[in-house]
């Protein structure tokens, strides 16, 4: 994902963000936290990970399709950015 590498800083921090949610959340379910402190800790992970899938495709989507003059190649791109969808949506 070459077109990453210029908000690679952001993404970076991004994901240490959710590693530290997520050692908070193990940390909750070891010391039998709050039900709902730890689902409130379950949904900040999931938001901080939808944030970064968002920023991944939307990189994806400028860099290898809208800018992809190859149509071909550009279809081909834009299977590759549905099929990743779909299974993140599942």
């Amino acid at each position: 994902m070459s077109h990453t590498i210029k908000d690679k800083k952001k993404l970076l921090a991004r994901v240490s963000k959710i590693q530290g949610q997520m050692n908070g959340l193990k940390k909750m379910l070891e010391e039998d936290g709050e039900c709902e402190a730890v689902l409130q800790q379950v949904a900040a992970v999931k938001g901080a990970v939808n944030g970064v899938m968002r920023e991944l495709i939307k990189g994806h989507l400028v860099e290898h399709i809208a800018e992809q003059e190859d149509a071909q190649e550009r279809e081909q791109d834009m299977q590759v950015i549905l099929k990743v969808i779909d299974s993140y949506i599942k």
